[in-house]
C-alpha cells in the first residue's frame, strides 16, 4: 500500500478527546475549520450531549463505551443513493461486533446493531451542519457517528433493551482499541461502495437483516399491526408481507418491541 493510500485510510488520524457534546458537532466544526480530512476519526471517552436517530439522546457512561465520529468524502456517490452508505456502514459495524459477540449479532432496520432482541449500537450519519450552518458541498462529505456499548453493564431504566459486550462475553474490553479496529472495518465496507459493489452489499445487509422472514410488531401512527420481515430495498425501504401496504420508508414506521 502506498504512503498516500495510507493517509487517506480511516482512522488513519485518530484524535481521542476526553469530553465533548457531540463527536458529531465536533467533526463538522473541524470540517468547517479545514482540520478535517477523510478518514478522519474523533473517539470520546465522554459525551455529554450525544444524538440518536429522529432527535433522540444517545447516552453512554464515560469511560466505558465507543463513541465515534468520523469523516468521510461521498462525492463518488449521488445522494439519491444515500442509503447505501448507511447500508454499508451498518455492515462494517456488524463486522465488528459480531466477531466477540458471535453470529446472533443483527442490523435492525434501518442501521440499530441488536444482539438476540437487545440493542447493542447504533448509527448516525450526518451530511449537514447543525445549527442552522449550510451544507458542506452538498454530498461532498458525510459525517458517520457510531455510539457500541462495550463495559457498560447498568443502564438508564428508560432505555427498554441495551446490551453491552461485557455482558454478552463477561470481559473487559479496551475501548479505544476497539474503535480503531472498527475503523479497519469502516474501510473495508466504505471502498466496497466506493467500487460500486452495491447489490452486493445490499444482499448482506439483507442476509443480516434483524428478524428476517419473521413476524413483527410495528405502528404507524397510533395503529399497531403485524407482519412479516421480508428484507430493504436499495431506497432503503423495509419490504413486508401481511400488511396493508408493502413497503416503509425510514421514519413512517416504528418497532413495537417488549
Amino acid at each position: 500500500m502506498s504512503s498516500s493510500s495510507i493517509i487517506n485510510t480511516i482512522g488513519y488520524s485518530f484524535t481521542e478527546l476526553d469530553e465533548i457534546d457531540s463527536t458529531n458537532n465536533y467533526a463538522f466544526d473541524r470540517l468547517l475549520a479545514n482540520l478535517a480530512a477523510h478518514g478522519s476519526a474523533f473517539f470520546a471517552h465522554a459525551q455529554t450531549a450525544g444524538k440518536g436517530q429522529r432527535g433522540k439522546v444517545w447516552e453512554t457512561q464515560p469511560g466505558s463505551n465507543i463513541v465515534l465520529s468520523v469523516t468521510l468524502d461521498m462525492s463518488f456517490l449521488s445522494i439519491s443513493k444515500q442509503f447505501l452508505l448507511s447500508v454499508a456502514v451498518a455492515l462494517a459495524v456488524h463486522d465488528f461486533y459480531s466477531k466477540y459477540a458471535g453470529d446472533e449479532t443483527k442490523i435492525k432496520w434501518p442501521n440499530d446493531i441488536y444482539w438476540r432482541d437487545r440493542k447493542a449500537g447504533g448509527i448516525l450519519i450526518e451530511s449537514s451542519v447543525m445549527s442552522g450552518k449550510p451544507i458542506i458541498g452538498s454530498w461532498k462529505w458525510a459525517v458517520v457517528g457510531i455510539g457500541i456499548n462495550i463495559n457498560q453493564t447498568k443502564f438508564s431504566k428508560h432505555l427498554v433493551n441495551p446490551v453491552s459486550l461485557k455482558q454478552i462475553t463477561g470481559k473487559s474490553f479496551d475501548a479505544v482499541a476497539l474503535a480503531k479496529e472498527l475503523c479497519v472495518c469502516l474501510e473495508q465496507r466504505y471502498q466496497q461502495l466506493k467500487q460500486g459493489e452495491l447489490k452486493k452489499i445490499i444482499a448482506e445487509y439483507n442476509l443480516q437483516l434483524y428478524k428476517l422472514h419473521q413476524q413483527v410488531r410495528l405502528k404507524k401512527e397510533n395503529a399497531a399491526f403485524v407482519c412479516k420481515v421480508e428484507g430493504v430495498n436499495k431506497n432503503g425501504q423495509l419490504l413486508v408481507s401481511g400488511a396493508a401496504k408493502e413497503n416503509f420508508s425510514f421514519g413512517e414506521v416504528e418497532w413495537v418491541l417488549q
